[in-house]
């Protein structure tokens, strides 16, 4: 079917929905759509992904934008359902601390409204200006601050999911305290939305902290062991970091202005509480190490610009790519190191950090293409040597056809390809997106 007859054929069943032709099955990054359609309420998303299943057209999901290079066999689908216009609150029970949002809402206009009442999800995702709330479940997003946080598993309390053959569901509930049966929420957290597409996401909300602050402890000397040493000690003590994280010198000379191995530890909670953590650090700090400390705004403007330095989802001059490294807690050492290795033998520019408490690692690349799949397969051989895993959460979509954004198929994949046979047996839903090309 000719783009302009599918045009047609979606305005005479859905005129009431605004939906255009773009030139963008051409970018650079795929996961593009030959028609955009905007739904504004949660029966026009059904009754896209009724038509599209019928007809057995293609059809993928967007939010913002900001994950568009992550995961994605195909270039082009048939739909692309965006969720932009779809946004709002739906319902915020202030006293019990819950909120329910619509899933196009963008993640600052969540927490923008959440702090008149001095409250907030506790999440801490890249580009929040961007990034919209169901994108963020979708993809499971975390950053450093899932050390005190969490991640959306631990936030998500309830969804509501439109399948591919246009019926709505509801998972969870609307309150905390929701334990019967199987939690259905995790199905859908971190995958890509190739089950169904999130309209709804109920989170549980936590208070706004009254004071925050940001310690850089730098490492002129690169000593390693003095950094585990070090981050052991505070993981062991009674101190609360909401994140503990280590910056590899290109990363921290961008942010701090000095080149060296630096751990960025935070501390929320009321000003006392924090100055007590903060002196506490000064008491451990090792020797020929330097602390800064930045307070309130300061902190705060920190990490806004820390949330911008990951690929956004655009196209660019330069190749990009982004990873999600997961493994042993301390082992982040090992890798932010082969990190700082790896730069100089590919001549990239390699930016990462890691969570010292969660092991989690992001590491940004840029420089010429086959430097930089080479530097990832490298970088993978690595870290499955530490029993760790490698995710490709951004790369243009001509290398991704060159290299397996998930890696080899988990054992369990034979679930994973069952439910989503049961739930999109067309394979209509953001077809090759997940693992294994599901």
């Amino acid at each position: 079917m000719a783009v302009t007859e599918l045009f047609s054929k979606l305005k005479d069943i859905l005129p009431e929905i605004h939906m255009e032709i773009k030139n963008s099955s051409n970018h650079q990054l795929g996961n593009a759509g030959q028609v955009i359609v905007y739904p504004k309420s949660e029966e026009e998303i059904s009754e896209i992904l009724k038509y599209a299943n019928d007809t057995e057209k293609k059809i993928f999901i967007e939010g913002g934008g900001t994950k568009k290079g992550f995961g994605g066999e195909i270039e082009t689908a048939d739909i692309l359902l965006s969720l932009a216009e779809y946004k709002g609150i739906i319902e915020h029970a202030v006293g019990d601390m819950t909120l329910a949002v619509k899933s196009g809402t963008t993640f600052n206009e969540i927490q923008n409204y959440l702090a008149d009442y001095n409250q907030m999800i506790p999440l801490d995702p890249t580009w929040p200006q961007y990034a919209t709330i169901g994108g963020i479940i979708a993809a499971n997003e975390s950053g450093p601050k899932r050390l005190g946080y969490g991640s959306a598993r631990d936030a998500v309390i309830g969804l509501k999911v439109v399948y591919p053959n246009g019926m709505v569901i509801r998972t969870g509930g609307k309150v905390v305290k929701n334990v019967a049966g199987y939690d259905m929420n995790k199905l859908f957290i971190g995958s890509m939305g190739t089950l169904g597409a999130i309209s709804e996401v109920t989170v549980k909300l936590k208070p706004l902290a009254k004071y925050e602050s940001v310690i850089f402890l730098s490492f002129p000397e690169g000593n390693l062991e003095e950094i585990r040493t070090f981050a052991v000690s505070l993981l062991d003590s009674m101190m609360e970091p909401v994140a503990l994280e280590l910056l590899s010198p290109s990363l921290s000379e961008r942010l701090t202005g000095q080149k060296q191995y630096t751990l960025v530890i935070s501390f929320e909670d009321v000003e006392s509480s924090v100055h007590y953590q903060e002196e506490f650090v000064k008491h451990i700090q090792p020797k020929n190490t330097r602390i800064t400390i930045h307070q309130q705004k300061e902190a705060k403007d920190f990490w806004a610009t820390f949330y911008t330095i990951a690929p956004k989802g655009e196209s660019g001059s330069e190749t990009e790519a982004a990873l999600k490294i997961g493994v042993v807690n301390l082992d982040v050492l090992k890798v932010i190191k082969e990190c700082d290795v790896l730069q100089d033998i590919h001549n990239l520019l390699i930016e990462a950090h890691g969570g010292l408490g969660h092991g989690l690692c992001q590491v940004n690349l840029k420089g010429a293409d086959e430097d930089i799949l080479a530097a990832i397969h490298q970088l993978r051989e690595y870290v499955k040597s530490l029993g760790g895993y490698v995710i490709v959460k951004h790369l243009p979509y001509s290398l991704r056809q060159k290299i397996s954004v998930w890696d080899e198929k988990p054992s369990y994949f034979f679930l994973l390809e069952g439910i989503k046979t049961k739930v999109d047996p067309k394979r209509t839903l953001n077809h090759k997106r997940f693992v294994g090309g599901i």
